[in-house]
């Protein structure tokens, strides 16, 4: 995919360096065909590295994308350079007229607090309920997709005894599922976290559909609103050394990590790490842009409110797919847009 970014953006290089298709504004401008407009609120405290991640697995998709990378206005990043964030980042304030095809909510490593204790809690919210307007489909990544399960579900989460951490074995429930397709039955994929979520309110939710789990990690991928919303606990788009770079981390501080689980050659961290879920991480995102590609329309202002393509499952016996799992049914007409079971509470 030919990812447009700014000409000058440091990653842009890097990228280029790795044989992806990065296109400059000068050369998409002679393109006649709309680019999809995805955002990125970039929650991380390493921002670069977090922009190559997400724009790697972004990369696979064969439709020119212009990326907008959005900040957090009320929290003054500490780790980066300033300058780097004011060149190349927006505001909520910014964009709040706009529309997006995508948006991607990153994670953040704020999990151990509640959430109304985040110190950008209220812009959080405020972008999320944008959202619901002014995008297509919201992609959230681990914190990010316990905040929106919260925000838009009332889902809890809660301390794990220990943090999860390492690449985890996850099963494909529901094959039929545009986000699942051309996915194997089983895939590896990072986790690194110290809270999980309610499972049992994710699974009563009638508005939420679980589309892959894992044994040891719970729900893994969740949809909402016809994949509209969509919450992904971990962290596909983490690269080969993200978790070993994490682990040394926790030892220098001295919080006595444990060594994370089926990552490094023979368990031990003298080795290298192995790479053992890049393929099913490009295509989930490759899957998602598709998705976006096909069903957002042409002129933006013509976006319906996320409510309008909400879905519910009915429980009927036809609500199976191929491995056996119940699947969402095809409503009839006037049922198919039930209105998402959002919370009706607001915090003012």
């Amino acid at each position: 995919m030919p990812i447009k970014v700014q000409n000058d953006l440091p990653a842009k290089h890097i990228l280029e360096s790795e044989n992806i298709f990065v296109m400059d504004e000068s050369r998409a401008q002679s393109q006649h065909i709309r680019p999809l407009q995805i955002a990125i609120l970039n929650l991380m405290p390493l921002k670069e590295a977090t922009e190559l991640n997400i724009l790697r697995v972004l990369s696979n998709f064969p439709i020119q994308t212009e990326i907008t990378f959005m900040k957090t206005a009320s929290h003054r990043a500490t780790h980066g350079d300033a300058s780097h964030l004011n060149k190349f980042y927006v505001t909520y304030d910014d964009v709040k007229d706009q529309r997006f095809d995508g948006l991607i909510i990153t994670g953040a490593p704020v999990e151990k607090l509640e959430f109304e204790a985040v110190e950008y809690w209220k812009e959080m919210e405020r972008i999320m309920e944008w959202s619901k307007t002014n995008v297509f489909s919201t992609f959230h990544i681990c914190w990010g997709a316990q905040a929106g399960l919260y925000y838009h579900y009332g889902i809890q989460k809660h301390l794990l005894p220990r943090k999860l951490s390492g690449v985890y074995r996850h099963r494909v429930l529901h094959r039929r599922k545009m986000l699942m397709r051309g996915m194997d039955d089983e895939f590896f994929a990072p986790q690194s976290r110290y809270t999980g979520i309610d499972e049992q309110a994710v699974r009563s939710n009638p508005n939420l559909y679980v589309v892959a789990d894992g044994e040891e990690v719970g729900s893994y991928l969740i949809l909402a609103c016809s994949s509209r919303q969509i919450f992904v606990t971990g962290h596909s788009e983490y690269d080969r050394y993200d978790l070993d770079r994490e682990y040394r981390r926790d030892l220098e501080r001295g919080l006595e990590p444990d060594i994370p689980v089926n990552y490094y050659q023979d368990d031990d961290p003298t080795k290298p790490p192995i790479l053992s879920w890049r393929s099913s991480s490009n295509c989930t995102y490759t899957n998602w842009l598709n998705f976006v590609y096909q069903e957002t329309p042409y002129d933006l202002r013509d976006l319906r409110p996320v409510q309008e393509d909400s879905y519910v499952k009915t429980g009927d016996p036809q609500e199976r797919d191929e491995l056996g799992g119940p699947a969402n049914a095809l409503l009839p007409e006037g049922q198919l847009r039930k209105r998402c079971g959002f919370r009706q509470e607001r915090r003012s």
